[in-house]
């Protein structure tokens, strides 16, 4: 039998600084260029800079995240950054930084300002040079709510309602479709034993990522959320701007009449995403057959229930009719068939998959104490996922590429080496030759640089 050989055996030794680990994350420091985002949060995030300091606090902040976005799940994480200063240029140490974010906590409301308010700008200027949405008609913003465990005695940190312990952050995101990924736009840090279907936290969320919107976008939104964001206050919010909506209703007595009611004739055929049909899923209105006790709620509400039959292995609910599984949303829409409106609904679960990216990308475990510093670190998380969305969208729109989830452009394009070479006093990041997506890299450069 032969040996079989994992790798050549070779010596190993320290040396040769020009190399680069993660020379791909430059890709992301020439989008933050590209975009104006370190213009933006060096002007904003001046007042922090104290006199004769070394360190630029927009710069700060931008390294921080290009950790957090090479997989960084803390401060001492920018050690990656700062080992490279060919590529990245000179980095706080590891008391600067916890100073500058000490600085920021004494005034978490303006320095969360600084930031949104950046990212507001970056991102209109991304979208002026290349729109990431499917349907420049409608601007799909999911609302959803998420669970972060914290393993230590972190301030305002509680029980949840799954019996774990942390936080229950409230947040929001822009869909891009099924031929995108999406954005994060508001998250809303909150204890752990905060509710899902707080109709304060979703409009104090809801106003958050409106305002981060490129403002000719604003009134083209779509609100979508499950049975959390349907409660009569938030959705009274979100008609009185003037908004369409599309959000799960719970399936209480007035719904369960209608249901009752309903004729058999009134179901209709289900779609799939893929706009065929959906064997063992139906489509009806509710809306003529809900009685007079289900009030309240704004005028122009459609109420639509959708019924399949559970898939093998799914867990039975008490709910099941007669074998189907019911859910229940509501829209103000008008025009698509009840089939498409379905569709679309259903397909906030994009949404779950906008929140693991998140969570992927800084957001699994707040690190810090005080919790308006682990607030101000859930907004560079979002900056982070933010900027490798940003990259994507400018750098590949037209390659598989653009759909690719965090983990795995760390892998194949952020994780690259290179080795800074120096000639003609020119500094050339020089990429290895068998690398299977250095032209892919190579490409992303080449676009960025053309907007820069």
């Amino acid at each position: 039998m032969k040996n079989i050989v994992a790798g050549r055996r070779v010596h190993v030794a320290a040396g040769s600084e020009s190399l680069i680990s993660s020379s791909g994350l430059s890709l992301l420091a020439q989008t933050a260029s590209a975009s104006g985002l370190s213009d933006v949060l060096t002007a904003g995030l001046s007042r922090w800079r104290k006199p004769a300091s070394i360190h630029d606090p927009g710069k700060i902040v931008l390294d921080l995240v290009l950790a957090i976005a090479a997989g960084g799940d803390c401060l001492a994480d920018i050690s990656l950054i700062r080992a490279q200063p060919e590529l990245f240029g000179p980095v706080a140490s590891d008391p600067t930084i916890s100073r500058f974010i000490e600085a920021l906590g004494a005034d978490p409301v303006a320095a969360i300002d600084v930031i949104r308010s950046a990212r507001a700008s970056a991102r209109a200027k991304v979208w002026d040079h290349h729109s990431p949405l499917a349907d420049d008609d409608t601007v799909i913003v999911d609302l959803d709510a998420t669970l972060i465990g914290a393993h230590s005695e972190k301030e305002l940190a509680s029980p949840n309602y799954k019996r774990g312990f942390g936080f229950h952050p409230m947040m929001a995101f822009v869909d891009h479709g099924p031929g995108g990924t999406g954005e994060p736009l508001a998250a809303l840090l909150r204890t752990g034993k905060a509710t899902a279907n707080s109709a304060a936290d979703q409009i104090t969320v809801l106003d958050a990522a409106l305002a981060q919107l490129p403002e000719p976008s604003r009134s083209k939104v779509l609100v979508r959320g499950d049975s959390g964001a349907g409660v009569r206050e938030f959705v009274h919010h979100v008609h009185d701007l003037g908004l369409q909506y599309s959000v799960g209703v719970y399936g209480r007595q007035p719904v369960l009449d209608a249901l009752a009611a309903l004729p058999r004739q009134a179901w209709k055929k289900a779609l799939d995403t893929d706009g065929h049909r959906r064997e063992g899923a139906l489509v009806a209105e509710l809306t003529r057959w809900l009685p007079s006790t289900f009030a309240g709620w704004p005028p122009g509400m459609r109420v639509i229930a959708r019924k399949e039959r559970p898939h093998p292995g799914a867990q039975l609910r008490i709910t099941d009719d007669n074998g189907w599984r019911i859910t229940v949303f509501a829209t103000n829409t008008t025009g698509p068939t009840l089939a498409q409106l379905e569709v679309r609904h259903r397909s906030r679960a994009r949404c779950e998959d906008r929140i693991r990216n998140l969570k992927d990308t800084g957001a699994t475990n707040l690190p810090l104490h005080e919790f308006d510093k682990n607030q101000i670190w859930l907004e560079l998380a979002q900056l982070a996922a933010e900027l490798i969305t940003w990259t994507q969208t400018l750098a590949w729109h037209d390659n598989p590429a653009r759909i690719w989830e965090p983990k795995r452009l760390r892998l194949r394009i952020l994780a690259v080496a290179g080795r800074i070479i120096t000639t003609a006093r020119q500094h050339i990041l020089r990429l290895p030759k068998r690398w299977p997506w250095t032209d892919l890299i190579l490409t992303g450069h080449r676009r960025l640089a053309a907007i820069t």
